[in-house]
């Protein structure tokens, strides 16, 4: 059974939005944003990163998503994803990875090759259309 409901994966990928990722070391929260691809095969959610994100998901890989659209400052939906980031640390992978990211988001294929790839499995996810 998909923990990701059929309307929140239509939504995930309907455009290439913005998504906060939610990081927590320490008792130290952090959010930054990202950018991202969800894969309804695997139900895990992609990332590319570095700097403090990636330093904390290696200390703890329990993360929160964030995803909102939003026209003329008001929100239209929003979904919401907890689960568990792995950090891949695999050149290939990383360089596949980033290059689906980046056609999403009209990046250069090669833009941002210093990040690394963590996979993010969906344990629970939630939605609202407003």
């Amino acid at each position: 059974m998909s923990t990701v409901p059929p309307e929140a994966k239509r939504l995930l990928e309907s455009e290439p939005l913005m998504a906060h990722l939610g990081t927590c070391v320490d008792g130290r929260p952090h959010v930054a944003p990202v950018w991202y691809r969800y894969d309804e095969s695997d139900e895990v959610v992609e990332i590319v990163t570095t700097g403090r994100k990636l330093a904390n998901v290696r200390e703890n890989p329990q993360v929160a998503l964030s995803i909102q659209q939003d026209e003329a400052g008001e929100a239209q939906w929003m979904v919401s994803l907890l689960g568990t980031a792995t950090v891949v640390d695999d050149d290939d992978r990383t360089e596949r990875a980033r290059e689906r990211i980046n056609a999403k988001y009209d990046a250069e294929p090669e833009a941002y090759a210093e990040n690394t790839l963590v996979r993010i499995a969906v344990g629970s996810a939630s939605y609202r259309t407003y």
